[in-house]
């Protein structure tokens, strides 16, 4: 049994190891472990208090995929319910003939399934962190009229921040029967327009699990991994033949050969069906956790470096 999750799942590896240990399977796993992220006011780029839309907003995505079946659930820009991870479980579990369930339609389906709900998804730190992000630019200083069918399209661009992009919470699991599980929640990227939705509910392109091969999950500027079928390009690397570190260079190579006008930082992390694991990453130093089932608290592990030089709208950026 294991488990591997991006840097900021600490908080949740323990619920999720407990869960493979009392004989839950690898999507229980998954679920548990993120649910925690998503609860977790001190992250901002997942669930609850996470970095809201250009209208200050937070809209949530997520999904998880049963390896041994290929089953899915996904949502995408959920508001008002914390546990996006759940909700998209039970798209899969509920035998719906969909995938995907977005925006009014997902919240309805939350609230149908009893989904817990709360009334207040931010708190006034972060209300203030996007009301000032937003005030650095004098074209926006009218916040009230940031509403209704005004503009948003030149709001958008200036109050863009390419280092708020990355975030996102991964985790991947083997259960005791080999089942592969991945699942991914966020909150998106900051400052968003409306209605963005990244990779991380997009089956193929954020998230990716195949029990006869491998899983991967990505964080990181989704729609580079949207455009390259990033998790599903590893896992067909891994059915190809190529050994997991192998595949997963050739995933962020494909990553490095897109072009036009943004290109950011990307992270990805993946794992064999025989459970050998690793992590890539455009930013030195960045890490991964992992954890057996016979280890008592999980292990940090640096991620492989491959350089994506990044541009945004045209020009290099450092």
């Amino acid at each position: 049994m294991l488990i591997i999750a991006s840097a900021n799942g600490a908080v949740g590896m323990d619920a999720a190891m407990c869960a493979l240990r009392n004989g839950g399977s690898a999507v229980d796993a998954v679920e548990a472990g993120i649910r925690l992220v998503e609860a977790d006011p001190a992250e901002r780029s997942v669930g609850y208090n996470g970095y809201p839309n250009i209208l200050g907003q937070l809209e949530l995505d997520a999904s998880i995929m049963d390896g041994g079946t290929l089953n899915s659930g996904a949502v995408a820009i959920m508001r008002g319910f914390p546990y996006a991870i759940s909700v998209a479980r039970q798209v899969m579990d509920r035998k719906l003939p969909h995938v995907l369930l977005a925006g009014e339609g997902a919240e309805r389906f939350a609230r149908e399934i009893g989904a817990e709900q709360w009334s207040s998804m931010l708190s006034d730190e972060v209300k203030g962190i996007w009301r000032e992000r937003l005030i650095e630019n004098s074209a926006l200083l009218d916040m009230d009229a940031m509403d209704g069918d005004s503009p948003l399209l030149d709001a958008v661009e200036l109050a863009t921040d390419p280092e708020r992009v990355a975030g996102t919470v991964n985790f991947i699991a083997i259960d005791g029967k080999g089942d592969i599980c991945s699942g991914v929640s966020t909150s998106g990227w900051a400052w968003k327009y409306p209605g963005r939705v990244g990779d991380s509910p997009i089956i193929g392109a954020g998230n990716y699990a195949d029990n006869r091969h491998g899983a991967c999950a990505c964080t990181g500027m989704g729609e580079m991994a949207m455009r390259a079928c990033s998790a599903y390009g590893l896992v067909s690397y891994l059915r190809a033949g190529l050994p997991i570190q192998a595949a997963g260079q050739k995933a962020m190579e494909d990553l490095r050969d897109l072009g036009g006008d943004y290109i950011g930082g990307m992270n990805l992390i993946a794992l064999d069906s025989a459970g050998n694991h690793v992590g890539m990453t455009t930013r030195a130093g960045s890490t991964y956790i992992y954890q057996h089932a016979d280890m008592d608290a999980h292990r940090e592990k640096e991620r492989q470096f491959v350089e994506i030089p990044a541009r945004w709208a045209g020009e290099a950026r450092v």
